[in-house]
């Protein structure tokens, strides 16, 4: 018996609803009959935005709530940012599709500046993320960083008061929100490496919930997904999630899956790079060779800085 109803669970934020929208979308254009409902739901990590997120604690501080009504049957899916799922999904959960992947690039976003480079000494830069400040402090080690948490829409209303001269932001979500023009330069992978899975959306359910499995197993792409399965195994074997300033990020050219690996020091004054290739059936082990080659050059003694 097809499934004729399905009910999505996602974060409340414009953005997630966004994203949630998106997969609704694909949905109905495969299968035309298929009602979809939302159950929003509000997360540990929405709720305490004065906090900055490695003082919360723990993993899946975005997604636990949302897993919790898959277990428990309220939804049939549920609709993550790949970046913010922990490496480890819960018994029973399986997260069979990633939809095709949107610019994984982190953006410069500002009133008055055109780049990175143009920020005058002392300018304030916000972004919560140690992968970015890391990265930000190795390029401009003259402008003061300041953590910056809340959806899209809050980040950029801060920057707006002025609270900030310019913020960082990943491009995908303000593309999926419509705010594109709000984008004044996209920084290279080489200048900010993206967090594992940046601009992927993942759908993840219930393992035995064969009929689901079946109507999602349509939206999955191929290239995102051994992308992302790669880059998420770099985080796995270094045994980091995205509190730590861990980045990676794969593309496949010519049927090759090319990996790039990084791992910063605090300071942004050391940080470790590895490229691994090889063909996307084997990102998983990709991702664990570019896992190795960052602790053999030391990426254990930087990363406990921050446990």
């Amino acid at each position: 018996m097809t499934k004729r109803h399905l009910i999505i669970a996602t974060r409340e934020s414009p953005l997630a609803i966004c994203q949630a929208e998106s997969i609704k979308a694909l949905l109905i254009n495969h299968h035309p009959h298929l009602s979809v409902d939302f159950l929003g739901i509000t997360t540990q990590a929405d709720k305490r935005l004065d906090v900055v997120l490695t003082e919360i604690g723990g993993k899946g501080l975005f997604v636990k709530e949302l897993e919790e009504a898959l277990l428990d049957g309220r939804a049939d899916i549920a609709v993550h940012s790949m970046k913010d799922v922990p490496m480890e999904l819960p018994t029973g959960l399986c997260l069979p599709v990633m939809v095709k992947r949107e610019d994984p690039r982190d953006v410069f976003v500002s009133n008055q500046y055109e780049s990175i480079l143009q920020l005058p000494r002392g300018a304030i830069l916000g972004t919560s993320s140690l992968r970015r400040q890391t990265q930000m402090k190795a390029l401009r080690s003259d402008i003061e960083l300041r953590n910056l948490r809340g959806n899209v829409n809050t980040r950029l209303k801060r920057l707006d008061q002025g609270d900030f001269d310019a913020v960082i932001l990943a491009g995908a979500g303000l593309k999926r929100m419509n705010l594109s023009a709000r984008i004044r330069s996209y920084l290279s992978t080489e200048e900010s490496l993206p967090a594992a899975g940046q601009g992927a959306l993942g759908i993840e359910c219930r393992e035995e919930d064969q009929h689901t499995r079946a109507l999602i197993a349509p939206l999955n792409d191929a290239q995102t997904f051994s992308c992302v399965t790669a880059e998420r195994a770099v985080c796995r074997h270094l045994n980091g999630g995205c509190q730590v300033p861990i980045g990676a990020y794969a593309q496949i050219h010519h049927d090759i899956l090319v990996l790039h690996g990084l791992v910063a020091n605090r300071q942004g004054m050391r940080i470790l790079r590895s490229k691994i290739e090889g063909e996307p059936e084997q990102a998983e082990r990709i991702g664990k060779r570019c896992a190795e080659e960052l602790l053999q050059q030391g990426a254990e003694k930087i990363l406990s800085e921050y446990k």
